[in-house]
């Protein structure tokens, strides 16, 4: 089963065919998808797209980029919206300092209460980072060792450091068409050292087309192209790849019905 465990299907990019765009993804052989909530005010907007679809899921959360949107953003507000039907993450959330879109400081409390709403939910925490590896590594264990919940650092692009010390919190890693790029070497090493039943990949779309629709607007229809990579950078089989990301998507995204053969 290839599984796109993240798209952004309410982008406007898509607004003209979105339809479409899901029925590619299903002809390129995409038996599911997570849909991602970059910012609560528009969580209406993606539940929707997850509830018209008996294959696509959803999550709830605020990008950092969006945390100056509401900066007093509470716990409680996510774990409501997390009780509807279809909702199976808490995010995207997260640093980005690269950017700073919004305040570090409200970036850093934003993503704090989404923890907090994960630990409560025990749904896994989609989280956003770019270049802000000492402070994501500082927050996640620290809010680790009041409790436990579940991470997933999405589209990983960061350091080696920082790979190494949330693994060894259990996290999860999914990796995007940034690995098919030609200057991105780095991150493919990093890739090749991630723990090997915690890998799952995404297109991120629509950003990010993989090689080699790279310049193209992105479509879950193009993850399969990601799932080679990784089997190449792993020295996997395409099968072993397909096998072994379902199988740690489903280990993560456990309130998922696995479907039966």
């Amino acid at each position: 089963m290839i599984i796109d465990s993240h798209v952004n299907l309410h982008a406007p990019q898509f607004a003209e065919d979105q339809a479409e765009v899901i029925d590619r993804a299903r002809g390129a052989g995409v038996a599911m998808m997570v849909t991602i909530c970059d910012k609560v005010s528009v969580f209406d907007t993606v539940h929707a797209i997850a509830m018209a679809h008996c294959d696509i899921w959803c999550s709830v959360g605020t990008h950092p980029h969006e945390a100056k949107e509401n900066p007093s953003l509470t716990a409680q507000t996510l774990i409501d919206l997390a009780g509807r039907g279809r909702v199976v993450g808490i995010g995207e959330t997260g640093l980005d300092y690269f950017y700073d879109y919004s305040p570090r400081d409200i970036q850093q409390s934003v993503f704090r209460v989404h923890i907090e709403a994960a630990r409560e939910t025990g749904l896994p925490l989609i989280v956003h980072t770019r270049d802000a590896d000492e402070d994501m590594i500082a927050i996640l264990e620290e809010e680790h060792a009041k409790g436990p919940f579940k991470i997933l650092l999405h589209c990983y692009t960061s350091g080696a450091e920082l790979a190494r010390r949330a693994a060894a919190l259990g996290a999860w890693f999914s990796v995007s068409g940034i690995a098919t790029f030609k200057a991105a070497a780095d991150v493919r090493a990093v890739i090749a050292d991630m723990p090997a039943d915690r890998i799952i990949v995404e297109t991120d779309c629509p950003y990010l087309a993989p090689v080699p629709m790279r310049g193209r607007r992105n479509e879950p229809a193009y993850v399969p192209h990601v799932l080679a990579k990784l089997a190449e950078i792993r020295g996997w089989t395409l099968a072993e790849a397909e096998a072994r990301t379902e199988a740690a998507f489903f280990n993560l995204f456990d309130t998922i019905p696995r479907p039966v053969a």
